[in-house]
C-alpha cells in the first residue's frame, strides 16, 4: 500500500520494504514517501513492526536481519545497496534519530556537550571552539534552559524532558533534512510532551521531513500530516490524519481510535464489548460485564457522601539536595471514599510518587498522617502497622522490575496470598481468572510475558490480600494504547465487583479524566486544585491546572 504525497521530488521514497529475521518476515512490503516539511506517522500496537521499519531506514535493522526494497532513496540518493560505511556517513548528517528512552540512549558517564558534539566531530570540520558554540546554539534552539551549563551536565542530572531535548539536539546538530522520532514523547508528562511536539512542529516548519513512530493516536494527531497504520508488519490503512481519524475504513484502525481514553467519559468501555472477553495473547476469557462501567459512571462516588476509607492529613516530606533542603510534599491533604477513584496529576517532580510512598507508609512523613477508616496508619510502628498492610495494595509503572525475576507467577502470587487473612484467601487460579489470564500463566516467569500480561499479574498481586485501597502509580504508562485500554477496563470492572478505592497517579491527563471521579492537581509539592473530575477538566480554576488541561493532545487534528 502506498502513502505517497504525490510530490515530484519527495525527500524520502520507499517501495516494497521488507525485513525478516531468520527467514521470518516482520515487515512486509511497506511503501511510503515523505516530502520536505512533512510529518508522516506510523502507528500500531507493540510488535506491529514500527520500530523495525524505522531502523531499517537507517541501516540499523539489526544483526541477522535481511532487508530488501525495490526503492529506497533519500534526497535522490539510492540507498538500496548502501554499505555500512555509506550508512555511517548518512546517519547524523542526513538523518537524525530521536529515541524513546533518553536515559538509556545517552551515555551516563559523558557530559551532554560531548554527546551532541560527536556528530559534529564525525561530519563537520569545526574547531573545538566552533563545535562548542554550535552545541550551545542547538541546545538553545531546542529550548534547553541555561544551555551553557547544560553542556557540562550528564544525563542523570537532567529531568526526563530535558534529556529528551538533549536527544533532539543531538539529532539535529547537523541540520539533517530528515528526522526519525521513535516514540519521542512516551512516558513524558503532558506539559513536557506538548513542548516536545511543539519542537518537532518547529522542525517541520523549517522544512525538515519527519517520520514519527508512535502507538498514541492523540499524539500523532497533534503533528502528523499523514498516517500509516501497521498490523503484523503490514500497512492495513493509510491516509491524511483527519481522514484516518474521522473516517477509518478498517476495524483495526477503529479499535486503535476507540482505545484512546482522552475525552472518553467516565465508565465508557475502551475495548469493544464483543472483544472485551478476549484479551492479549495467553489470556483467558475474562468474565466482563459490559454494563459494569456504565453502572459505575451513573452513580459516581462523592467524597462528601461516601465514608472516607483513606485520609491524608497535612503530609510533609523534606529531602536534602545540593542546593539545600526542599519540600517534595508540602501540606498535602485529601480523602478517598469507598469505591471511589481519586486521580492525582501533575508534572514530573511535582510530588505525586512521594505522596504514593507516604500513603503506603514506605516513606515516613516529616509531618502529618495517613488514616485508614479514621484510625492511624502511617504513624504506627511497623510492627503495629503490619496487620493493616493487606488493606492497601499497589500497582506500579514498571511491573517487571517490581517482580523477583527468579520467581514464577505462581510463587509471586502465593507470596502475596500469604499476607491475606487465613479465613479469606484466594487461590492463584482465582486471581488469574479475575484478571483474565489463563491458568497456564502461573508456571511462567514474568520476563517471558508480554507487557500487558505482566501488568495483569501486577493487578492480581495487588488483589491477593483483598485490599480496600489500591495505589495505582502510573499503572499503564508503559503499555501501548490497546493493551492500556484492556487494563483500564479491567480496573473499572474490578472496582465495581470489589468496591475498591483507587488513588490513581498518572502524568497522562486523558487516562486520569477517563478513570477518575475526583481529581487533585499537584504543583511543587502542593495540591493546587481539587474537585469533581468532569468539572475540573471542563473548567479548571487554577492557572496551572488550566495549562495541564490545555496541553492534553486530542484525537482530531488541530492544524
Amino acid at each position: 500500500m502506498n502513502a505517497s504525497t504525490g510530490s515530484a521530488s519527495p525527500l524520502l521514497e520507499v517501495d516494497g520494504l521488507s525485513v525478516s529475521f531468520g527467514g521470518v518476515p516482520v515487515v512486509r512490503d511497506i511503501s511510503l514517501s515523505i516530502g520536505r516539511g512533512e510529518c508522516v506517522a506510523i502507528v500500531g500496537e507493540s510488535g506491529s513492526g514500527k520500530s523495525v521499519t524505522a531502523r531499517a531506514l537507517l541501516g540499523l535493522a539489526g544483526r541477522g536481519s535481511e532487508v530488501t526494497a525495490s526503492r529506497l532513496t533519500l534526497a535522490g540518493r539510492d540507498l538500496t545497496a548502501a554499505s555500512e560505511r555509506d550508512w555511517r556517513g548518512i546517519r547524523g548528517s542526513q538523518v537524525g534519530l530521536v529515541l524513546q528512552d533518553a536515559l538509556v540512549s545517552l551515555d551516563p558517564l559523558r557530559p551532554i556537550g560531548r554527546e551532541i558534539g560527536d556528530a559534529l566531530r564525525l561530519h563537520a570540520n569545526l574547531s573545538a571552539t566552533d563545535a562548542r558554540n554550535r552545541v550551545v546554539e542547538v541546545l538553545a534552539r531546542v529550548g534547553m534552559p541555561d544551555p551553557e551549563r547544560a553542556v557540562s551536565q550528564r544525563a542523570g542530572e537532567l529531568s526526563g524532558g530535558l534529556r529528551q531535548r538533549a536527544l533532539i539536539a543531538a539529532a539535529i546538530a547537523l541540520d539533517p533534512p530528515f528526522v526519525i522520532a521513535d516514540e519521542p514523547t512516551t512516558a513524558l508528562d503532558v506539559t513536557i510532551q506538548a513542548r516536545i511536539l511543539d519542537l518537532l512542529a518547529e522542525l517541520r516548519s523549517r522544512g525538515t521531513g519527519i517520520l514519527l513512530i508512535s502507538h498514541d493516536l492523540a499524539v500523532v494527531s497533534a503533528i502528523a500530516d499523514r498516517v500509516l497504520v501497521l498490523k503484523d508488519g503490514s500497512v492495513v490503512e493509510s491516509g491524511t490524519t483527519r481522514e484516518l481519524l474521522t473516517r477509518p475504513r478498517e476495524d483495526y484502525t477503529r479499535r486503535l481510535i476507540a482505545a484512546v481514553p482522552t475525552d472518553k467519559p467516565r465508565g465508557t468501555p475502551l475495548v469493544p464489548v464483543q472483544e472485551s472477553d478476549v484479551t492479549d495473547v495467553g489470556t483467558a476469557r475474562a468474565r466482563v460485564d459490559p454494563t459494569a462501567s456504565v453502572r459505575r459512571a451513573t452513580t459516581p462516588a462523592k467524597a462528601d457522601a461516601t465514608p472516607a476509607v483513606l485520609e491524608a492529613r497535612s503530609l510533609v516530606k523534606t529531602y536534602r539536595s545540593p542546593a539545600g533542603r526542599f519540600r517534595a510534599v508540602d501540606g498535602v491533604s485529601f480523602t478517598l471514599g469507598r469505591g471511589e477513584t481519586l486521580g492525582l496529576v501533575g508534572e514530573s517532580g511535582s510530588g505525586k510518587t512521594t505522596v504514593a510512598r507516604l500513603v503506603l507508609a514506605l516513606t515516613a512523613a516529616d509531618e502529618g498522617e495517613v488514616l485508614l477508616d479514621g484510625a492511624p496508619f502511617s504513624t504506627l510502628r511497623e510492627r503495629e502497622r503490619r496487620p493493616l498492610r493487606p488493606r492497601i495494595g499497589a500497582i506500579y509503572q514498571d511491573s517487571l522490575s517490581s517482580f523477583d525475576p527468579r520467581l514464577s507467577v505462581r510463587r509471586i502470587l502465593d507470596d502475596a496470598i500469604g499476607t491475606a487473612p487465613a479465613t479469606d484467601r484466594s487461590t492463584v487460579e482465582e486471581l488469574l481468572d479475575a484478571v483474565g489470564l489463563a491458568s497456564g500463566v502461573a508456571d511462567v516467569r514474568p520476563l517471558l510475558l508480554s507487557g500487558g500480561q505482566r501488568q495483569r499479574v501486577s493487578i492480581a498481586r495487588a488483589l491477593a490480600a483483598r485490599p480496600d485501597v489500591i495505589v495505582c502509580d502510573e499503572p499503564v504508562s508503559a503499555l501501548d494504547v490497546t493493551v492500556q485500554a484492556q487494563v483500564l477496563d479491567l480496573l473499572d470492572r474490578l472496582q465495581v465487583e470489589r468496591e475498591l478505592s483507587y488513588l490513581f497517579i498518572s502524568h497522562d491527563l486523558g487516562v486520569v479524566r477517563h478513570m477518575s471521579d475526583r481529581v487533585a492537581a499537584m504543583k511543587d509539592g502542593q495540591i493546587v486544585e481539587t474537585g469533581d473530575a468532569a468539572a475540573v477538566f471542563a473548567d479548571p480554576q487554577h492557572p496551572y491546572t488550566a495549562r495541564l488541561v490545555a496541553d492534553v493532545p486530542r484525537l482530531l487534528p488541530t492544524h
